[in-house]
């Protein structure tokens, strides 16, 4: 789990997540616990740079956890230098298409409503996850059963601006939504109130998914290209993961867990 950084006292080092002795925030700051692990996972990284020769020893990051130019370049380096990245055959690819074929569909289209619990700077995480959760056992509880439970939801507590229409997206397609968003709205046949939180880099959402539009089925050779790079990134982020867990074993870090799963960084 994550350790919450409380700010008890803006005088008390207690309160400053740290990778070995550097400080994460400024004394009194409270992050979101994704924007902690992000800065923590970025300064492992920017220290096996510098450990690597790859940065300048003088080199540090800013308090509101921006790096600088040459950091993220040394970075992008020592990734390339240290990830070795396997290249997706033909079985491979085609291995995933047919478990994943409804994925790959030309022209589909989802009607949906939703109602988001943005995620904010300051905003307790803890508290609104559990505001998120009873609102999602609300509505489906009268999934079916009355149109207007959802809309009145959306208007009363959704941070969207489609809270005005009842949460109502409308039609969309894949290039309208965030990437993590699209990944559980597409490609799937549920129908109705999801029974999970959709997380996304705005917060998390309870959604509808009114109609399906399926689109145009495709074969493998018109889509094995879009395969490969699919595979290529999963590679990428699964040893992205797995070089950061050996950083972070090596490391002292103090008030982050970097056990938690699918960091920032690294989606």
């Amino acid at each position: 789990m994550l350790t919450e950084i409380a700010g008890k006292s803006p005088d008390t080092a207690a309160d400053v997540a740290r990778i070995n002795g550097m400080a994460l925030h400024a004394p009194g700051v409270t992050l979101a616990s994704e924007e902690l692990r992000q800065r923590a996972c970025t300064e492992l990284l920017r220290q096996a740079a510098q450990a690597e020769g790859l940065l300048a020893a003088d080199d540090c990051t800013a308090p509101d956890g921006a790096v600088s130019a040459a950091a993220s370049a040394a970075i992008e380096a020592l990734l390339e230098m240290t990830l070795a990245l396997p290249e997706p055959t033909v079985e491979d690819c085609r291995r995933h298409f047919e478990a994943h074929a409804a994925s790959y569909r030309s022209g589909e289209r989802v009607r949906a409503r939703h109602i988001l619990f943005a995620v904010t700077p300051g905003v307790d995480v803890t508290l609104l996850r559990k505001r998120a959760e009873v609102a999602l056992l609300d509505v489906r509880c009268h999934d079916g059963k009355s149109n207007g439970v959802f809309a009145s939801a959306a208007r009363e507590l959704s941070n969207c601006p489609s809270a005005a229409q009842g949460g109502d997206l409308g039609w969309l397609v894949t290039a309208d939504c965030a990437p993590e968003f699209a990944r559980e709205l597409f490609g799937h046949a549920e129908v109705g109130v999801l029974p999970r939180l959709v997380h996304s880099r705005f917060g998390l959402h309870v959604v509808e998914v009114l109609e399906r539009d399926p689109g145009i089925a495709q074969d493998f050779e018109s889509v094995r290209g879009a395969v490969a790079n699919l595979l290529r990134q999963q590679a990428y982020v699964t040893a992205v993961r797995q070089y950061l867990q050996l950083l972070a074993g090596r490391a002292v870090v103090e008030g982050v867990d970097l056990d938690a799963a699918d960091a920032p960084l690294v989606q």
